[in-house]
Formats: C-alpha cells, structure tokens, sequence
C-alpha cells in the first residue's frame, strides 16, 4: 500500500510516500481502507521529535482517518462496508489500509462525508471536551477563540453554540481568516493587533467568560485581561512556539483561572470517555446542529505539504489527507 512516511525526524519536508506492507490485523482491531486521513498541529512536532508521544521510526503520518470498514470483529460495533470515523493513536493514518481499536472507531453520519469526516475527530471532540468537562460552559456564556481560522479554533466557532454559548468571538490575523471565522460561525471578529481593547468594546467592558487558547506565546496575559469575573482561560497548545508563564495574582484578583486542557491525555486515563463524547456529538453532527468541517485537501502525494501549511500557519480550517 502506498502511505505518507517519516523515516528521519527532519521536519515535514522530510516526509516521503512510499510503498510499505498493509498494518497486519490484531485482536479487537477493525481494518479500514482509508479514504482521508486527518492532519493536525501534534503531527507537525512529531516529524521533529518534539511531541511528547514519539512514535518509533519510520512511521505512517497522522492519528486519524474516514474510510471504509474491510474487517471487524464479530463482537464489534461495525461492520465490513461501514462509513466509519477512527483514532490510529501514533501514527498510522495517511496510508490506503489503516487498523485501529474497535473502542476507537464510530459510525459516521450519512450527512457527512468521508473527507469532512477525517476533520471530526481529533478537533472536534478536542473543542468538546474543552468547552464541557474543562470550561463548564454554561447557557449563554461568551467563548473567545484565539487562532480562530485554523483547525481547532474553526471546529470552536462551528461548535461552541450547539454546546450552549451565546456569543462566540474570533481573533484573527488577516481579513482573509476573518471570512473564514465568519464562514465557520463566528458571531463576532477581531484582529490580532488591538484585539485585546476590540474584545472589552464588545462586551461593554464585562469581558468574555471563556478563552479557548492553541497558541499561547504573548498574547496570553491579555487573554487573562480579557476575561470576566469567574472567567477560564483554556490552556490547548502552543503553536506559537513559546509557552507563557502565568502571575498567580492576576487570577486572585479577578476570581479567574487558567485551565489545562489535554483532551488525549484524558480519553487515555479515562476508560470510556471517547464514547461518551461520540454519543453526544454524533447526534448534533446528523441533525446539522454542528455543521460537519469543510476541510482543506492535500493528495497523499502532497502529504507534506499538508503538515508544512500547519507548520507555517497559513492552513485555515482543518487539513486532511485524500487516499481515495
């Protein structure tokens, strides 16, 4: 089968398509011949060693895939001919033939395509858990999101309103992402430079109640200046590069916090969770309460490519991988 492989930790660039032998099937596995693979910010590290899970060299890019279901067990919850959605763990998406858990593979609504359904997963149920367990977005509150253009803030304003926000406030940094914010559900847009004074003319001054973070680097002081009282700034990654450092008091002094959220961390301590969290936004995807992702699309040949857009920022929405 052909497949997008990393065999030297030398950054996207490095990553060659390659003919390698089909996963072998393993007990409880479902084989999946892949249709799309999706493509996110942990894959970019990992071609440079940087993620804190390392696969062992070489390995397939990409965690997640949409495809067909070839093989299950006869216990399973899916079948030979399924449209399903699954997580590969480390690695093992972007290649024809793919075999994962059968505790990590689900259903796809029929309202979704394979290609969007490659976006789902790891964004999608990555926002969810931000906003539920670890925000405790209640009815009504005020969601702020930086990085709004890419594929974690897109799936946050495609989202956020299905899951209870009133108001859900995109920071971007060009006109260009703005559309695109707009586009994926923004109910306002800021840019990056002034953001922080646009965000307080909004709200009159109060605040927002919720900033969910994957960039961190310096805007994040603001990002605590910009919450209301009781506010939660969400700690999701750092594609700025620079991890920032908080000063305690500046929580104290407001009733504020700043959360970490880890959403794969969490599904691997917490038997279960994934499926919690497909049963209830599987069924907002199949109503259109949650509009499926309009994912941008590399071929396999282009794989890196696809993980460089990441690198260099300029991807907006979620990237995705085409196999078939």
């Amino acid at each position: 089968m052909r497949a997008a492989v990393v065999s030297k930790l030398e950054g996207p660039e490095a990553i060659e398509v390659l003919d390698v032998p089909e996963p072998a099937a393993y007990p409880g596995g479902v084989v999946i011949e892949v249709h799309a693979a999706g493509i996110a910010f942990p894959d970019v590290l990992m071609t440079r060693g940087l993620y804190q899970m390392k696969p062992p060299l070489p390995y397939v890019v990409g965690c997640e895939v949409a495809g067909i279901v070839r093989e299950a067990p006869a216990d399973a919850h899916v079948k030979p001919g399924d449209r399903v959605v699954a997580l590969t763990l480390l690695g093992n998406a972007a290649a024809e033939v793919a075999v994962s858990p059968a505790n990590m593979v689900f259903t796809l609504p029929d309202n979704v395509s394979l290609a969007a359904g490659a976006g789902v997963l790891f964004n999608d149920l990555t926002v969810h858990f931000c906003l539920t367990k670890r925000g405790r977005l209640a009815p009504g509150e005020t969601v702020l999101v930086h990085g709004a253009a890419g594929g974690i803030g897109t799936s946050t304003l495609r989202m956020a309103q299905a899951l209870g926000a009133g108001r859900v406030i995109a920071v971007v940094s060009t006109e260009e992402k703005a559309e695109v914010a707009r586009a994926n559900g923004a109910t306002d847009v800021v840019l990056t430079d002034g953001w922080l004074a646009a965000v307080k003319e909004l709200t009159g001054g109060r605040g927002v109640d919720i900033v969910l973070d994957p960039v961190g680097g310096d805007r994040f002081t603001d990002s605590i200046r910009s919450l209301a009282s009781g506010g939660r700034v969400l700690v999701v990654g750092f594609t700025a590069g620079d991890i920032p450092t908080v000063k305690v008091n500046r929580l104290l002094l407001k009733n504020v916090e700043v959360i970490g959220a880890a959403w794969g961390e969490w599904v691997m301590t917490h038997p279960g969770y994934l499926q919690e969290q497909w049963a209830e936004v599987a069924p907002l995807l199949a109503s259109g309460q949650i509009a499926p992702p309009d994912p941008l699309l590399y071929t396999l040949e282009h794989t890196a490519e696809a993980v460089s857009a990441l690198d260099k920022r300029t991807a907006t929405g979620k990237v995705v991988v085409t196999l078939r």
